[in-house]
């Protein structure tokens, strides 16, 4: 049985030293980078949109001033009611003099600053231990969708076909999946339940259960959409949806049938001419009982399809621009010629330039395909 990885050693030897941890931060980490992204998710994750619209209009000392105010009491109010207390607690201890006198036979003498620094630590550590039981239980959930993903160059007689997915978080809300249903269909599903996190992952990995159990009984992708689309109206949570887009593959044939749940229309490069395909129907779980058109696409030798997720289009950088759809059209002019790998590797390095220093605002997912006779 293999051994755990999160397993504590019992040999004292194994336990990390102080100092060389130290050492080897300093070495592995731009400090300077790395606390200025963690003070921006600071601000996003604390301080309200309404709140970030008002420091615009303030100046800078001032606005510093409501930073820090904001955060301070933004941790203060997600804190527990018992961590609150104790939290008052030790600024009570750190600001008050060095003795208290509660009765000639009771008295806190010297140092109570001290005291209010280690109930500050005990909730430090208290938060802390629970960040971590959520993080190792977000670990686990990521491993079980890692596990659940196709590879990433599945064999297509005919096509070459590649796939990516990666989540801004440690789980993911995309949907990416292959599915060889005969020797004639080949399934490919790329899909964005709406939100992010573990509510998002979740619906997600009901989707694409059940996109697999129905997928076989259908012939007509119409068909096939509406009752997705009924079943997931069923059993999700309302105002949830997802967008999703659907294609099928024949090695012996140049056409692609698809439809398009409400997702960002794919992209069809053909040699320095990339168009877009046309919109599709609303997404999953909109509306109770919706018809899905089936269309066809035709890909001949090196004509390549791209289908992608918001998280190619919707990356930031680090002025808060998007990378958004025009660039991304002006940037597969230089796909012309590689393969459907080369593309997804050009592309995933573009997007990787163009946010650099910032974190992936969403999950970012691919298919790529390529004809190939």
């Amino acid at each position: 049985m293999k051994k755990n990885s999160t397993d504590k050693s019992s040999n004292p030897s194994d336990e990390p030293k102080f100092g060389k941890t130290l050492l080897d931060d300093l070495k592995k980490e731009d400090i300077k980078s790395t606390l200025s992204k963690d003070f921006k998710e600071l601000k996003e994750f604390y301080i309200s949109e309404e709140k970030k619209r008002r420091l615009e209009k303030m100046w800078r000392i001032k606005r510093w001033f409501f930073i820090f105010v904001w955060l301070i009491k933004g941790m203060f109010f997600k804190l527990t009611p018992a961590r609150r207390i104790l939290v008052v607690l030790s600024v009570i201890f750190i600001l008050i003099s060095d003795k208290i006198i509660f009765s000639e036979h009771i008295e806190i003498s010297q140092n109570s600053d001290i005291i209010g620094f280690l109930i500050l630590l005990f909730v430090l550590m208290l938060e802390l231990k629970d960040k971590l039981l959520a993080r190792y239980e977000l670990q686990a959930g990521r491993y079980v969708q890692d596990e659940l993903m196709p590879e990433r160059s599945p064999k297509v007689p005919g096509w070459k076909v590649w796939l990516y997915t990666h989540s801004a978080n440690e789980v993911g809300g995309d949907l990416l999946d292959f599915l060889k249903i005969s020797s004639k269909r080949y399934g490919l599903a790329l899909g964005d339940v709406s939100g992010k996190g573990l509510r998002a992952a979740l619906l997600m990995a009901k989707l694409q259960s059940t996109l697999r159990a129905l997928l076989p009984d259908f012939t007509s992708l119409s068909a096939f959409g509406r009752k997705l689309n009924q079943i997931f109206f069923r059993d999700s949570l309302r105002n949830v949806f997802a967008s999703m887009i659907y294609l099928e593959l024949n090695p012996d044939s140049d056409q692609v049938r698809y439809i398009n749940a409400g997702h960002m229309p794919p992209l069809t490069i053909k040699k320095s001419l990339t168009e877009q395909l046309p919109k599709g129907e609303p997404a999953l779980g909109i509306m109770k009982d919706m018809k899905y058109r089936e269309r066809e696409l035709k890909l001949i030798n090196d004509e390549m399809l791209l289908v992608y997720s918001d998280g190619v289009t919707e990356a930031r950088n680090e002025h808060g621009d998007f990378y958004g759809e025009e660039r991304l059209k002006e940037f597969t002019k230089n796909l012309n010629g590689v393969s459907a790998e080369e593309a997804g590797i050009k592309l995933l390095e573009e997007i990787a330039e163009f946010s650099k220093n910032t974190s992936p605002s969403d999950d970012l997912s691919l298919i790529i395909l390529k004809r190939h006779k």
